[in-house]
This record gives structure tokens, sequence and C-alpha cells, in this order.
């Protein structure tokens, strides 16, 4: 059987967006609506600048008592996110997601252009599991050459 790519396992086609200067509160509630767990931070007509994610929202707000209504997303987002290309294979991004600490990458094509988000969640328990496997390699593999 052929491993899906991240493009492929993609289940929400649209590309939740918010420009820089949207409020945290304007996250939470678009990301609330659409039932998704983060949005990309994109200034009209530009490039892809961030992305704030729901864990952004708990230890970069919350956590620290910011007044969401007076907060911009641009204050709180992980800047230049990691992307990856729309062929990748999901266990791979898995892996990038287990060793980087990522539940959510945007895929861009070799223009640049933001296809949609691939999220943890949509990763089969196989691939998951199979880049647990490859994590776990990594690992023993640099504590004997550590």
């Amino acid at each position: 059987m052929t491993e899906r790519t991240v493009f492929q396992s993609m289940s929400k086609r649209h590309v939740l967006s918010l420009a820089p200067n949207a409020t945290v509160h304007e996250a939470a509630c678009v990301m609330t609506r659409a039932n998704c767990g983060s949005v990309l931070i994109i200034d009209v007509g530009g490039p892809l600048l961030g992305i704030v994610t729901e864990r952004d929202l708990m230890t970069r707000v919350l956590a620290k008592a910011l007044d969401p209504s007076a907060t911009t997303v641009s204050q709180v987002m992980t800047r230049n996110p990691r992307c990856v290309p729309p062929q990748m294979k999901v266990a791979d991004a898995v892996l990038i997601m287990i060793e980087r600490g990522f539940r959510h990458l945007p895929i861009v094509d070799q223009h640049e252009k933001i296809l949609g988000v691939f999220s943890v969640r949509d990763a089969l328990p196989r691939e998951v599991n199979t880049a647990v496997s490859l994590a776990e390699f990594n690992d023993q593999v640099n504590d004997a050459l550590g």
C-alpha cells in the first residue's frame, strides 16, 4: 500500500488565515467556529508570516495573563513556521512534528502558495507508529554516536 502524502491526508482543504493586526480574541473565535487548532498569519497579498495554535493561546496568552482583546496575533505567533511540500510522506511529516514538538505544519508548494495545514490528527495510527519508530531509531543512533 502506498503511503499517503500530507496533501492527500489533510482533513480540511480550506486555509484559515488572519492578518497580523488581528487580535488573539479574533483568532480564538475564528478557530472555534472552524473547529480548527491553528490559524495562519498572512499579510494581505504577502507571504506566510506565522502561525497561531491552541498551544500558543494557552502558553503565550493565558499563562501570561495577556488581554486577548488587546493582544495581536503578531505578538504571540510562531514566526516563520516550518513548512512542508505537498508531496511529503505523512510519516516524514509526523517525524518532524515529534522531533520538533509541532502539531501543525503549513503545506506550501514550490511557488510558496499555501495549500493548507497538516495536523497531527490527519495522520493515521500506522503512520504515527512508523514515525515514532523512526524517532526512536534516530535517538538510538545519536546515543551510540554521542
